[in-house]
């Protein structure tokens, strides 16, 4: 099979079941759900190439980007770490049509069960893609807003009670107590009332919609077994990567030999056998 550059694995949920796809070249999909139980093999060609520019580059940035890029592109800067950051108000976005269409646009505010309650932000567009790669086995939407910066104002408080971060390794563990993800949300909105009310009234009105009746999305993932041990593998390190594959979750591949998160892996050139 020719190499082929590695991007995030494509999902979708489909009747609470979380489905993986890979790219191997444009309009040629891998189904990796139905190799669950079967040999997999990633083979490293030594190459990385930017996921933008696609020029060759011996260190991957921000996920996939060569150095220029990095340090050039909108959805590169810090304020996609950090949403509450969020500087396009003030004319000094990189790039302010990557920015109108990617931050000025509805954003929710959710909760999820992904190593243990946690909140989080995505665009609309990205339900529930968000949750499957975060590895998430419920999320429930609290707050609609109307751009990123106003969904990081939001995680950032509800941050100071919530954790905002996924243990990984705790994730593909499988390791997930039982959540009531509508009683988390109730507690948040008594806890921080006053201050979800003065925001609001900051940022002015029909900005934000608090969510009071959405459905929990309850998400179950491709695998036959969670690892015991958590062995990280690496393309650069391992040159190849794979075994029986056990199991997929979040953007990670699970072998009987140790795992692999295939997004930080994004731009590196592979061969792939199975």
């Amino acid at each position: 099979m020719d190499s082929f550059n590695l991007d995030k694995m494509q999902t979708c949920l489909v009747n609470g079941n979380a489905h993986y796809k890979m790219e191997l070249c444009p309009g040629n999909l891998l189904e990796l759900n139905s190799l669950v139980g079967k040999s997999l093999w990633l083979l490293y060609q030594d190459i990385i190439n930017c996921t933008h520019c696609q020029k060759m580059t011996k260190k991957s940035f921000s996920g996939g980007y060569c150095y220029p890029c990095s340090i050039k592109l909108a959805e590169c800067d810090i304020c996609i770490l950090k949403p509450e950051l969020c500087h396009f108000a003030n004319g000094t976005c990189r790039e302010p049509q990557w920015g109108q269409s990617h931050c000025m646009t509805d954003h929710y505010v959710y909760l999820a069960n992904s190593s243990g309650l946690k909140v989080g932000i995505t665009r609309a567009g990205q339900v529930p893609t968000r949750w499957i790669d975060q590895g998430a086995v419920a999320a429930l939407p609290i707050l609609k807003v109307s751009t990123r910066l106003q969904s990081g104002l939001f995680e950032k408080l509800f941050a100071t009670e919530v954790k905002d971060k996924t243990d990984w390794r705790k994730m593909l563990k499988g390791q997930n107590e039982e959540i009531n993800l509508y009683d988390s949300r109730d507690s948040l909105f008594e806890l921080f009332g006053e201050q979800i009310d003065s925001l609001e009234s900051d940022l002015g009105s029909g900005q934000i919609t608090v969510l009071e009746d959405e459905t929990m999305v309850k998400i179950s993932y491709p695998i036959l077994e969670y690892p015991q041990k958590i062995n990280s593998l690496s393309l650069e390190k391992d040159k190849k990567v794979g075994g029986v594959l056990k199991g997929i979750k979040g953007q990670y591949l699970l072998f009987d030999t140790g795992v692999i998160n295939i997004r930080s892996h994004t731009g590196y050139k592979i061969k792939i056998e199975y």
